[in-house]
């Protein structure tokens, strides 16, 4: 019996609509980070970037459960001496809370430049308006 191997050419891409409404952050990134990681599908090859398009909509209505709201903080660094830049997630949720589910996801997948790849694929919008209409994606419904 032959084990398949999929090829960057011989993987079918689609698009996928995520509604973010009242869900939990983490299981909204989870599950968004195996569908651009293509393990959905039964082609999936852990060395090739096999994952489909996901847009991402409605992302200021994300809930974080228990007290991360206040006490979680969000910390980049800007690459200067001193650079630390830290946030409270209730700012960030209520200023850029598509940055926040971006990054929830891109913390999900591997840190290799295959990640890089499989994270230009993701889409998040904080509204339910997108720009991607022309790709006709599917609704897909998470589990709660």
């Amino acid at each position: 019996m032959k084990t398949y191997m999929a090829t960057a050419e011989s993987v079918e891409r689609k698009w996928y609509l995520v509604d973010a409404t009242d869900m939990p952050l983490g299981r909204v990134a989870s599950q968004v980070a195996a569908i651009l990681r293509g393990k959905n599908k039964p082609t999936f090859t852990p060395n090739v970037d096999c994952g489909d398009y996901v847009i991402i909509i409605n992302t200021d209505k994300v809930v974080l459960t228990g007290k991360k709201l206040e006490k979680k903080m969000h910390r980049h660094h800007t690459g200067h001496v001193g650079g630390l830049k830290e946030v409270s997630y209730k700012i960030l949720m209520q200023t850029k809370s598509d940055v926040a589910v971006y990054d929830a996801v891109k913390g999900m997948l591997p840190k290799t430049k295959l990640g890089v790849n499989m994270m230009k694929k993701c889409k998040s919008y904080k509204c339910a308006e997108h720009k991607h209409e022309a790709q006709q994606p599917i609704v897909l419904q998470l589990v709660k």
